[in-house]
């Protein structure tokens, strides 16, 4: 970053990015350890103020990994063991209606989880999460000026002409990028300036936070989790009576959610109310309680078909825009930003053609609706529940709460209430443990070179179970490999800005190969020969099964772990292969 001569007072920079919540602060990190001339603005002045997102997940803890801070992560988050006993009841003092064992804590789905990565999923609210990239982002080099507003754009051949307003001098001024990422939320200002096509609807429903202080231990310390539902018709709290506590720091702080109707004036809500509400849900009013804020915001079911304007890029909830169910929407924003970080440090540097920029809305606009559909159905799935419990049979609170307790009878009717109630909460697996929606991307793009082999068919629920392959475009499969005597994950020696290629003993000619295809196009490129003798070993030939190419053939990684290419086995000449290959996903005609 620096002033442009040709221009006093106008800053210049390769990348600006507009936004530091989750989709900004992560890609300055990205772009930032990738050597990439950036700057952030924010117009706010620092980063949140309220623990808005929170669930973290398994791709998202092994992308931090790859930029070495995973450490942080563990260290701040609350850890998987504690996240998982989801209870839906009448008051966290009252009667308990069910639990759902969550985010991968059944032990039936357990194995899934720790064969898919090598990280555990956590929570973390976004209030410890922005400090944790914006830190280590500045740290390698990120420019961020906050209390910076974004007031317009214009674009031209060679680059983005931004105009900014120092909101502490009032102060306007431009700042000339050759590319911008509209990374400023759900409301986002860039993506209207930029055209961007929309599907959906915004604000179908209203809803509140009030976020306090309490120890609740003796209510939620031997049913730890991040979620407890509360069914209390006829009160105060919205719609059919149903309220969620949420767990930000076990088991102190927490965050409580009711719904409103958006049609009408928003609640006025002072401490004394919003304390009445926290005692309300707990269901003990004589817990102390102390009020830290209160904030409206609406559900919304919109997403952009389209991430890009010639150099305008946008990313997180400024292209898809849902409620939080699933807690998809912090890892989608930073998946957003790794897509697209390492293809604009590549064209940067002159290593891949600009074509390579059209691959983040072909791969990542399908992920945005898909995370939009699949939060928005996942409140739909309430549905039973209510159904199951007698609550939609009437609108009278009474009966509602005798149709509920209905069901501790010794009556044909009651059994079957039961066995309703059963069969909608586990309905919820596909909010709680969708594991393929968070890990099963398949990208299909001018940045992936197709083998001419067909998608590998799902034998699974494909929203509730992850596929490992190394089908070109799928997240490279992880296991873990021997490395002196300790273990390493594939996903470990994959990522770090660079390409790779994973062969076996037969293939080691692929790293000759992929020397000679680094020297031809001017990129880096790991190869790695996996097998007994050599630097890495397969100790439980995980990858040997995993692999689906032969000992002699090769596995091309791009640098967000996506599988780019592959080889079924050593070609007459791998190095020519190899080098057409990557110049296709990278534009080198």
């Amino acid at each position: 970053m620096s002033d442009n001569p040709d221009n006093p007072g106008q800053v210049t920079t390769d990348v600006l990015v507009i936004g530091s919540g989750p989709a900004g602060a992560s890609a300055a990190l990205f772009l930032a350890t990738y050597g990439v001339d950036h700057l952030v603005i924010t117009k706010y002045r620092w980063t949140a103020n309220t623990p808005r997102a929170h669930i973290t997940n398994q791709r998202t803890v092994e992308i931090l990994r790859d930029m070495g801070i995973e450490e942080d992560v563990k260290a701040q988050g609350t850890p998987a063991g504690l996240m998982g006993d989801t209870v839906f009841c009448t008051s966290l003092a009252g009667d308990e209606i069910g639990r759902v064992r969550t985010w991968g804590t059944h032990p039936a789905r357990k194995a899934d989880y720790t064969l898919a990565s090598p990280s555990e999923n956590c929570d973390l609210p976004q209030t410890l999460l922005e400090p944790i990239l914006i830190g280590h982002a500045a740290e390698r080099g990120s420019k961020i000026r906050f209390d910076t507003e974004y007031l317009s754009l214009e674009q031209d051949d060679d680059g983005v002409t931004v105009t900014v307003r120092d909101r502490l001098s009032g102060q306007t001024y431009p700042i000339r990028a050759k590319y911008v990422v509209g990374a400023d939320g759900g409301r986002s200002q860039v993506a209207r300036d930029i055209g961007l096509p929309f599907e959906g609807q915004m604000d179908l429903a209203g809803s509140m936070n009030i976020v306090f202080h309490a120890d609740l231990t003796k209510y939620v310390e031997h049913r730890p989790s991040v979620l407890y539902w509360v069914l209390q018709p006829g009160s105060d709290i919205g719609g059919i009576g149903m309220g969620l506590v949420r767990m930000v720091r076990p088991w102190d702080e927490w965050l409580v959610v009711w719904g409103y109707d958006i049609n009408q004036p928003p609640p006025q809500v002072d401490d004394a109310m919003a304390t009445k509400i926290v005692h309300d849900l707990v269901g003990d009013d004589t817990i102390p309680v102390t009020i830290r804020s209160t904030s409206l915001w609406g559900n919304n079911k919109m997403y952009a078909t389209r991430y890009r304007t010639g150099r305008v890029f946008c990313a997180g909830d400024a292209v898809h825009r849902h409620p939080p169910s699933n807690g998809l929407g912090s890892n989608t924003s930073i998946q957003d930003s790794y897509n697209l970080a390492w293809k604009l440090a590549a064209v940067l540097s002159g290593q891949a053609g600009e074509g390579l920029l059209d691959s983040y809305d072909a791969e990542r606009a399908p992920v945005g609706k898909q995370i939009v559909l699949r939060a928005n159905k996942s409140i739909e799935e309430f549905g039973p529940i209510f159904d199951a419990l007698g609550f939609t049979t009437t609108g009278d609170p009474a009966e509602q709460i005798a149709n509920m307790r209905a069901r501790t009878e010794d009556t044909p009717e009651a059994a079957a209430q039961r066995a309703a109630l059963r069969e909608a909460l586990e309905l919820k697996d596909y909010e709680f443990n969708a594991h393929g929606v968070e890990l099963g991307q398949r990208y299909v793009s001018g940045a992936v070179a197709g083998d001419d082999t067909p998608e590998p068919e799902f034998t699974r629920d494909p929203e509730l179970y992850y596929h490992p392959t190394t089908w070109p475009g799928a997240r490279l499969p992880h296991c873990w490999l021997g490395h002196g005597g300790h273990r390493v994950s594939t996903h470990d020696i994959t990522g770090k800005g660079r390409f790779a290629v994973l062969t076996g003993i037969s293939g080691q000619a692929w790293a000759q190969a992929a020397a000679g295809a680094a020297r031809s196009l001017g990129i880096e490129i790991d190869a790695h020969v996996i097998g007994p003798g050599r630097e890495y070993t397969d100790v439980y030939d995980d990858w040997s099964r995993l692999r689906e190419v032969t000992e002699s053939g090769c596995v091309l990684v791009r640098p967000d772990a996506h599988v780019g290419w592959r080889a079924r086995e050593l070609p007459a000449d791998p190095e020519k292969e190899l080098t057409e290959a990557l110049a296709r996903l990278l534009d080198r005609a």
